[in-house]
Parts: structure tokens; sequence; C-alpha cells
């Protein structure tokens, strides 16, 4: 009973801040990351592959700014309309002509073998769904990369690293079961590998996942 309530509550707590409360999303990230949200996002930016990248739960738009800055060309993907919103002001200020598109993860509007790779950053439970995983299957050009920053944890023992380690595994943002997110991929036809990024005090999680063919 008191599971099913705290779950309830998380998903309230998400759709609230990438809707109505996205505005303080950036504010809460920082806090949570101990300042290195940009900085985890940017950790897979060295394991992509090709040229053109969809980045699924753009958010704010600022790994978009990146790729861009990198040469690739990117697309953005996210439901919320809010941080499509806030991820066009983003754009725009850094000059990033970027296009936007408002879809489901599990229902993207885009032809088949479309891109070389894609990106998510701390996505929800969406990233494992299976109709998420028959999308990026079926958008990917063969050999292409399906890259996500999974999950961070932090370095020592002292009370932020503490804390925040708790936060994450209550709030279900802990590190995944690398044997059940692989069976997942695998039955979409994917096959992955783990690798941890350090950046400064943390560590970051990263999934590369190939298409078998």
């Amino acid at each position: 009973m008191l599971r099913a309530v705290w779950r309830r509550f998380l998903r309230l707590f998400f759709r609230l801040l990438y809707n109505e409360l996205a505005w303080t999303y950036d504010a809460v990230a920082w806090i949570v990351s101990l300042g290195q949200w940009r900085n985890w996002g940017q950790t897979t930016l060295s394991h992509l592959r090709g040229e053109r990248v969809l980045e699924l739960g753009h958010g704010p738009g600022h790994l978009l700014v990146a790729l861009n800055e990198r040469g690739f060309a990117p697309v953005g993907v996210d439901l919320s309309s809010t941080m499509g919103r806030q991820a066009k002001a983003e754009l725009i200020e850094a000059g990033a002509n970027v296009p936007l598109v408002r879809a489901r993860a599990q229902a993207l509007p885009f032809r088949a073998a479309s891109f070389d790779s894609i990106v998510a950053t701390f996505p929800t439970d969406y990233i494992v769904d299976r109709r998420t995983l028959s999308q990026v299957t079926r958008l990917l050009r063969p050999m292409g990369r399906l890259v996500v920053a999974a999950s961070a944890r932090f370095e020592g023992r002292g009370l932020r690293a503490t804390f925040l380690s708790w936060l994450y595994e209550i709030t279900g943002q802990g590190e995944p079961e690398p044997g059940g997110f692989a069976s997942r991929l695998a039955d979409a036809g994917l096959t992955c590998r783990v690798v941890w990024e350090d950046v400064g005090r943390t560590e970051v999680m990263v999934v590369i996942a190939h298409r078998q063919s």
C-alpha cells in the first residue's frame, strides 16, 4: 500500500517537474548533481557516431546546444510542451537551428533508418518500454547507436554525497540493474556495454547499445 502511494507521488512529482514546475528544473538538477548536471549529460557525446542524432526527452535543450556546437545535426523530441518552449528559447539564445518535435518516445514520427545515433540522459522508465526500444531499433541506421546516461553515483562518504545517493535510490533514479537493462535491449535487437565516466567527484553510468545488423 505505502509503496503504491509512493510511486503515485513520484509520478506526480516528475510530471510537475517536466510541466507546471519546469521553470525549476535546472535549479533542481543542479542541486541533486552537486552542480554537475550538464557535464553528466555531456558524457554521452564522445560515444555518439555519425551526424544525425535524435535526443529523446530533450528537456531544457542544453544537450541539443552542445550537439550543435560539436557539429552534429541533432533533432530533439519531448512530450512536454513546456520543455519545448524552454528548449526553443535556449536554442535561440545559442543561435542554434535545431528541430524540436513534440511526441511520445513510444510513437516517434520519423522514417525508418533516419538517425545514426539516439541519445537520452537520465530518462525515466519509458526508455526500457518495449515500444520505445522498438522505435529506437526502427529509427537507427545499420550499426547505429543508442547512448544513454543512465545514472550517476557520488564518490566519498560526505554527508551530501550520502544523502544524494539515498535520495536517488528512494526516487527510483539509482543505478539500474545491468542485467535487466541488457535483457530488454537484447529483446529489441540491440547489444550493449556499460562504461563509467568520471565527472569531478562523481561517476556517470553510460550505456552504449548497437544495432545487431
